[in-house]
């Protein structure tokens, strides 16, 4: 096992990556992006899930900039 590094071989360190996502945050964030974005669900599920994630965060501050602007 050369490519795994030394720390993680040893134990003193988890592998990452996710080994499940909760289904009902699956489904809100493709419905998020999907929505703001005029995707299709299988395009957002195309998607990893750090960059999906990535883009709920964007959407979500451009929708906190244009709230607080209409409501000063």
């Amino acid at each position: 096992m050369p490519e795994v590094r030394p720390r993680v071989r040893a134990g003193d360190e988890q592998p990452g990556g996710i080994v499940g996502y909760p289904l009902p945050a699956l489904y809100r964030e493709v419905a998020f992006i999907a929505y703001h974005f005029h995707w299709s669900p299988q395009e957002v599920l195309t998607l990893e899930h750090a960059q999906r994630q990535r883009w709920v965060e964007e959407i979500s501050a451009i929708n906190e900039r244009a709230n607080s602007e209409a409501n000063p």
